[in-house]
């Protein structure tokens, strides 16, 4: 019998994703596709003298995988800077794609691991952190 696509986790975590809200300050936005999938998302963020988040905000629209790892990059982006969260995009990237065993020092990935024979997914799963990385780009 195979797997089920979405776990119990994978839609709690989904389920979590908080909705876009107004930033107080934004100092930069992104708004990216997924070619591979269609999924989209609108990403605001504020930051601070050093260039870290301290403040996030996302407009999601994605499938439960990309939904739940929009969820993990909210939780766990702010006091990050651009370096950190593109160094995890790279982890990601690799456990994704079969090259690392595990998913990076990013909080909660490995949640998604029923993603990583779903090649189809992984653009909606790394949407988040790249739109993160083109925000912060925007606030530069």
């Amino acid at each position: 019998m195979n797997a089920p696509t979405y776990t119990t986790d994978i839609l709690r975590l989904a389920a979590s994703l908080a909705p876009p809200t107004a930033l107080e300050h934004e100092d930069g936005r992104a708004e990216l596709r997924s070619p591979t999938c269609g999924s989209s998302i609108r990403t605001m963020v504020t930051v601070d003298g050093e260039g870290r988040v301290v403040a996030l905000s996302q407009d999601v629209r994605a499938c439960a995988f990309g939904q739940a790892s929009a969820a993990l990059v909210g939780r766990d982006a702010a006091g990050r800077t651009g370096a950190e969260i593109a160094i995890a995009l790279g982890e990601l990237a690799d456990w994704l794609g079969g090259t690392r065993a595990d998913p990076g020092r990013w909080p909660g990935l490995s949640a998604l691991a029923p993603a990583r024979s779903k090649t189809g997914r992984h653009g909606a799963i790394m949407l988040p952190f790249r739109a993160l990385l083109a925000a912060l780009d925007d606030a530069r």
